[in-house]
């Protein structure tokens, strides 16, 4: 099959690539010449475990190419995906479809045989008609069959999770759409992927309620968290044994500083945005929305009351910087809150992260970052565990005390046993768990 992929931002290149290792024919579009001239040369702009070595591997075996020209591209497609951007609207938290409504515009006028037009951003209910609509106005005599396939890639597994989905959703009620679509995911058969058909509004719901029940999940076992803090019992007892019941499952009861990135913060946005609209209140989701936001600057005034509750002219070393491990995404990341609490506070800010101190320089001004944690943690009066990246976990916790101006390990996702960072002559401050004598 040959498609074109509109947009090469984290949903385009991976799903374009992952199409391409399929024996599709595949052209990634980008109006950002720089961009795309940075992977003609194999430079990625986003960091994604073997994505490089990927779209190398197809580029070589010409399946996969780059370019701004999406007349071209759309010309010969026989499916087109539209994997733009959706951020929240400034101002209303509505999700921003200009993007979506502007290539396909573009696509509309390119189109030159019978197509499936195929939204792969992540939109809001009744996007799919409006999409329909704009085709059938600007090109009435183009044929285009309007399909809702919503991604559900995990960063850092992305590339796993697009070859070995748990299901594929496809939102069409049309013969031929389907046909293709079909055709385009039929590699997967052999993993026994579920494709489940249904209509396109109903996929697009889908692909919101999915993000916000998983957000409601975190929010849950973070609240829980806080009680374990209270009444002295240990959080991670408590989501093992509720996650050993397989009605509830053990995925996503982590507790931690909250969650971040691009899909759950604006996505449940946006999903209570398409409530109100509809005068279908979701008040559940209100909650979480609401919880997390304050979850993160508490994290920060957490740090500060392991400070004794002085934070003035103290140095804090924030090891862990984007909002999950295995990406370099800042979006929305718990430590932008607790920087700016610290800050707030009167404290001394530095980082470290494997790979997002260039997208975490310029959202986080007044921070001194290294490249190195053993650096970061010289003479620091706390260090902080955000995230827990693999090099993370397995610290030389007497080297960190023995450098520290206050031997002061505060642990955010509960990776060290409280004894071993005892042991190694720190002390230690966790999440969800009894307070040490």
């Amino acid at each position: 099959m040959r498609i074109a992929m509109i947009g090469t931002g984290y949903v385009g290149l991976v799903s374009g690539a992952c199409f391409s290792d399929f024996g599709h024919d595949v052209v990634c579009v980008d109006k950002d010449e720089s961009k795309i001239e940075a992977l003609r040369n194999g430079v990625m702009p986003i960091f994604e475990p073997g994505l490089d070595r990927l779209v190398a591997s197809n580029v070589r075996g010409g399946r996969l190419c780059f370019t701004t020209d999406l007349p071209t591209a759309v010309a010969d497609a026989d499916a087109v995906f539209i994997a733009v951007g959706t951020p929240s609207r400034r101002g209303d938290g509505h999700a921003d479809l200009s993007y979506v409504f502007g290539a396909t515009e573009e696509i509309a006028r390119a189109l030159r045989k019978p197509a499936v037009v195929v939204t792969k951003s992540t939109v809001p209910v009744g996007t799919g008609d409006e999409v329909e609509r704009i085709i059938r106005e600007t090109a009435p005599d183009a044929v285009a069959w309007v399909v809702s396939n919503p991604e559900f890639l995990r960063e850092g597994a992305a590339i796993e999770d697009f070859k070995r989905p748990d299901r594929i959703v496809l939102g069409t009620e049309n013969a031929e759409a389907e046909e293709v679509m079909r055709e385009i995911y039929r590699p997967l058969y052999l993993n026994k992927a579920p494709l489940l058909f249904t209509s396109r509004r109903t996929a697009e719901l889908i692909k919101y309620a999915a993000n916000a029940f998983l957000a409601t999940k975190i929010t849950f076992i973070n609240e829980i968290a806080d009680l374990c803090e209270a009444v002295g019992a240990e959080v991670q007892d408590v989501a093992r044994g509720i996650g050993l019941d397989n009605r509830i499952g053990g995925k996503f009861l982590h507790a931690g500083p909250g969650y971040g990135g691009s899909c759950f913060p604006k996505d449940t946005l946006a999903l209570l945005k398409t409530a109100e609209d509809h005068q279908a209140p979701l008040r559940i989701v209100e909650s979480v929305v609401k919880v997390n936001d304050t979850r993160k600057r508490a994290m920060g005034r957490k740090v500060v009351q392991a400070l004794g509750g002085e934070a003035r002219g103290r140095t804090v070393a924030l090891l862990g910087l984007t909002f999950k491990p295995n990406t370099d995404d800042m979006r929305d990341a718990p430590s932008l809150s607790i920087v700016r609490a610290l800050q707030d506070a009167g404290a001394n800010v530095r980082g470290y992260d494997p790979e997002g101190i260039d997208q975490a320089r310029p959202m986080m001004p007044g921070v001194d970052f290294f490249d190195n944690p053993y650096l970061a943690a010289e003479q620091a009066d706390a260090v902080v565990l955000v995230t827990e990246w693999d090099e993370l976990r397995a610290l030389d916790l007497r080297r960190l005390a023995r450098t520290m101006a206050q031997p002061l390990f505060v642990d955010l996702r509960n990776v060290y046993p409280p004894e071993d960072v005892e042991e190694a002559g720190l002390r230690w401050f966790g999440i969800g768990r009894p307070a040490r004598a």
